[in-house]
């Protein structure tokens, strides 16, 4: 088992090392969650919000972390995703499913990101995120999906790549339905 050296220690971001090999870790959270949600009119359920660190507008799917807060730090992964795809968009799924976990990005942090399907999602609440977070919420529809995303590109948000990779596992399970 390899030794990790912690060389800085924040409120919210650790900066660790091992093996001569430096990365940032999460010290209050397990992992995080990701929620590719659709309306019962197929319509994907996308936020909005400015994100300091790369100092820009984002567009991406719903996500959080993962037993970042006391009250749900043994909360099991899918219900930390139903939550904050409630907190955020105000919806609540009719049927959720996980899709995929992977490292978010492997040579920079050790954070595993677990993805989720979220359909026949109903408005059941206000939304907007908690904490300060000042999310913007926009229904698309699927089929306008890929255009959309240009145009709020050229509009100059950047677009969160986990949106493309949901995409594509839905689509490698749509396509296997079919072998």
């Amino acid at each position: 088992m390899p030794h990790i050296h912690s060389h800085h220690e924040g409120r919210y971001l650790s900066l660790r090392e091992i093996d001569d090999w430096e990365f940032a870790s999460r010290p209050n959270a397990t992992g995080v969650v990701g929620i590719f949600a659709l309306t019962p009119q197929q319509e994907v359920i996308l936020v909005e919000q400015y994100r300091r660190p790369v100092q820009s507008p984002v567009l991406e799917i719903c996500a959080g972390l993962i037993g970042d807060e006391a009250a749900h730090a043994t909360e099991a992964i899918i219900d930390c995703a139903q939550r904050e795809l409630l907190e955020e968009t105000g919806y609540t799924p009719g049927k959720i499913t996980h899709l995929l976990s992977s490292p978010t990005s492997a040579g920079m942090t050790d954070e595993i990101t677990h993805l989720f399907l979220a359909e026949d999602c109903q408005k059941t609440a206000s939304g907007g995120g908690v904490g300060g977070e000042d999310i913007t919420t926009h229904l698309v529809p699927i089929q306008e999906l890929s255009s959309y995303l240009e145009k709020a590109q050229d509009r100059g948000l950047l677009i969160d790549f986990k949106i493309h990779s949901c995409l594509g596992k839905i689509s490698l399970q749509d396509e296997m339905k079919f072998v």
